[in-house]
């Protein structure tokens, strides 16, 4: 079992940068695929991106792709995620989520494929 607890979520101003971080509990961090996912208000959780176990596979959704990069260090049971030019489209709250699969590619975009979600962290973007 996996306990996730992300960080770094707060106001920022459109075209601005933040960086989410989820640490996650326990030896078994590298077994696990690791994903973000976000909800906003009155909307239904969406992928925003995930990697592989051994981190050389990312994935993206396309709102996304170009400007937030996933990324995890195994070696401090970290995952995360650097949003760069943010815009109001990507206020809400951000979950990350494990899944022990080996699967990939269409298989992490799906939300009830993961085991495992923290608790999420607020993102707002003013414009």
């Amino acid at each position: 079992q996996v306990q996730l607890v992300e960080s770094g979520g707060g106001l920022v101003q459109a075209g601005n940068s933040l960086k989410l971080s989820c640490a996650a509990s326990g030896r078994t961090f590298s077994s696990y695929a690791m994903g973000w996912f976000r909800q906003a208000p009155g909307k239904e959780r969406e992928f925003v991106a995930a990697i592989s176990r051994s981190g050389v596979n990312t994935y993206y959704a396309d709102s996304v792709k170009g400007r937030f990069t996933i990324s995890r260090d195994n070696a401090k049971n970290t995952l995360y995620l650097q949003m760069n030019s943010l815009i109001s489209e990507d206020t809400a709250v951000y979950y990350c989520a494990a899944v022990n699969a080996v699967s990939g590619g269409s298989y992490y975009l799906l939300s009830h494929n993961y085991n495992y979600w923290g608790q999420g962290t607020q993102v707002t973007v003013s414009s």
